[in-house]
């Protein structure tokens, strides 16, 4: 019994040690555990002692956000519309913020004739039923709305889940992972599409190349793009070099940046709806990123004495 109890105490200051080795506050955790704040102080201090499967949950989430991991998964782009003219209730009751403190526009995108935002959220409004409230959170506004359901002590997956309940329909999803080690390579990815060693259901791909005449000394450093599947599709693939991008628009030395490549999935309506299905179900983004990449396209190395479809 004493054994017992002195694993629990490793246990549980191995716990807590991690998590503040990682920058990681109780409630953001907590968040990402599916757990209260307060249950995680008393799981902490010893007060309660958590099933063996809340363990397991608690530290899939804690390495999550290993900051050493060498991929990163994220949500980067959102859009959902709702059934209703009710820009209000859209706001605050699904987004649960004040509608008070978004800054309104008379105009807007996509044919609504107006706008709301706050930072990089954007709420698109009509007054025609057919339109009806566009939520749109683009890379940015992604991070912002994070720290805003983080506050409101809420996940991605509730969020999603309360989006479902009141009838949103989704419009557009893309999963990112970041690759901060450089293990994607996309000049080999690109020669592999085009030597056929890419078995994929889909038929077509494109690859582009940026760079900067004024700078010749970094030639070597521009950047690539990689699609695969038609842009017109409900799914397609954007791999590109993250670190350019950086270098690009923030003139970030390419040696400096935290993320150097980045691999995103980009879904469309009714492939946007089955992956925010799949991540309500499995409640893991990994498992529903890798999933759908499995799915679609895998690479091999070239073999001329079996056929492509092996």
């Amino acid at each position: 019994m004493e054994g017992f109890l002195l694993n629990e105490q490793t246990w549980l200051q191995h716990l807590k040690e991690k998590r503040l080795a990682y920058g990681l506050s109780q409630n953001r955790l907590a968040v990402a555990t599916g757990i209260t704040r307060q249950y995680l102080s008393d799981i902490e201090t010893g007060k309660v002692k958590p099933s063996e499967d809340l363990q397991q949950s608690l530290w899939e989430a804690l390495e999550r956000f290993n900051p050493d991991a060498p991929l990163e998964m994220l949500f980067d782009y959102v859009r959902i519309r709702f059934p209703t003219t009710d820009v209000q209730q859209v706001v605050e009751n699904i987004l649960q913020l004040k509608l008070s403190y978004f800054l309104h526009e008379d105009y807007g995108f996509y044919s609504y004739s107006e706008h709301y935002a706050l930072g990089d959220i954007f709420v698109l409004c009509s007054h025609e039923l057919d339109k009806g409230v566009l939520v749109e959170l683009k890379g940015r506004g992604c991070r912002q709305f994070e720290s805003y359901l983080l506050a409101q002590q809420r996940s991605w997956y509730e969020f999603f889940m309360d989006v479902l309940v009141a009838g949103g329909v989704m419009k557009r999803l893309d999963l990112a992972i970041n690759d901060k080690t450089g293990i994607l390579n996309i000049p080999v990815l690109t020669e592999k599409c085009q030597q056929e060693e890419c078995i994929s259901v889909f038929r077509s791909f494109k690859s582009y190349r940026s760079g900067e005449l004024v700078r010749k000394e970094e030639k070597e450093c521009m950047g690539n793009t990689l699609y695969i599947g038609s842009l017109q599709s409900e799914v397609y693939f954007c791999i590109y070099e993250k670190d350019y991008e950086q270098y690009k628009k923030n003139d970030i030395p390419i040696e400096d940046a935290e993320v150097k490549n980045r691999f995103e999935i980009r879904l469309k309506n009714e492939r946007a709806y089955y992956a925010v299905r799949d991540l309500l179900v499995y409640d893991n983004p990994e498992h529903t990123a890798f999933k759908i990449i499995n799915r679609y396209i895998r690479f091999v190395d070239k073999d001329d004495s079996k056929p492509r479809s092996d």
